[in-house]
């Protein structure tokens, strides 16, 4: 049972991490009615630019203080962010409003592309660290009920705390303010919503750099995990059957979602795995995507389109 737990709380973990960066895929799709392609490449772009800033800046400066190194990166980083969201809408989304989707979606792809070859350009292609001071150490728990306890990391701890803080944040930015009605207002009808008076470019913008915040703070978590590198796009891909298990426009089908792969994906490599010679965890979530696809294409929580003709 202890292990049973410990397993457990390893997919939790790793799930909100998942939710994290799915959330970037949902506000741009409530926002745009478009998907994202190009968010694995904000997760990457955000992470170096953190890196590099907390690198340069001490030396620059003449910090002795990692601390106020690491909030100078991370402020800089997030304005670095903001720049891009303003470029992206004036030099690409602000020219294609009210075109077909599919117009959209490739434009996003032309975004990711730019956006990895930038980041190579300005902050190189080696594996960089990122270390905020987040606890490495490990952390056992119920050692009276289970014997040697239950092992949790206490990085994962705290990174599923940062990501449940921000998912609610988010959820009552987006339900409880005048913008976030207004982000989707302009997401179900682009023309109604210049027609009221919505400015769509400040929207997009808003959205962008909201998108481009969520991505810092994924990059810099996963970053911190794992190192800074060009494969730390890849992790985005996971957050594909996250955002269609739990819908597209939904907030907290993002963060269910994540928790269900992240779960599904740990239980099921350690248990049905070695029956099968492993590897079950590089497409577990995939494979359930497939079958929500075909079953409810919506998600558990995305909204139900009919077309009537």
């Amino acid at each position: 049972m202890g292990f049973f737990l410990e397993t457990l709380f390893g997919g939790l973990m790793a799930g909100m991490l998942y939710s994290l960066i799915a959330l970037g895929f949902v506000l741009i799709f409530k926002a745009s009615g478009v998907f994202n392609f190009a968010q694995g490449a904000m997760v990457l772009f955000a992470a170096l630019a953190m890196a590099r800033f907390s690198e340069w800046f001490p030396k620059l400066l003449a910090l002795d203080s990692k601390l106020l190194a690491n909030l100078l990166a991370i402020v800089a980083a997030m304005l670095l962010m903001v720049v891009v969201a303003w470029v992206i809408e004036r030099l690409v989304l602000g020219k294609l409003v009210n075109q077909e989707g599919v117009t959209l979606l490739m434009a996003t792809l032309g975004i990711a592309y730019f956006l990895d070859g930038l980041g190579q350009t300005l902050f190189g292609n080696a594996i960089y660290k990122i270390d905020i001071g987040l606890p490495k150490d490990p952390l056992f728990l119920m050692e009276s009920t289970f014997q040697g306890g239950i092992l949790v990391s206490k990085e994962d701890l705290y990174a599923a705390a940062i990501a449940g803080v921000l998912v609610a944040a988010l959820s009552l930015f987006f339900q409880k303010t005048a913008t976030g009605r207004a982000l989707r207002a302009v997401a179900d009808d682009h023309q109604a919503a210049q027609s009221i008076g919505i400015p769509l470019s400040r929207i997009w913008v808003i959205v962008w750099s909201i998108a481009g915040f969520v991505a810092l703070v994924a990059g810099i978590i996963w970053g911190s995990k794992l190192g800074v590198q060009f494969s730390l796009s890849l992790v985005a891909l996971k957050a594909l059957p996250v955002v269609i298990l739990g819908g597209l426009t939904s907030v907290p089908g993002a963060i269910l979602g994540g928790l269900i792969i992240g779960v599904g994906e740990k239980l099921s490599e350690v248990y049905i795995g070695p029956m099968f010679g492993g590897g079950i965890e590089i497409w577990f979530a995939y494979v359930l995507a497939l079958v929500f696809l075909l079953v409810r294409p919506q998600g558990l929580f995305g909204e139900k389109i009919i077309d009537r003709v």
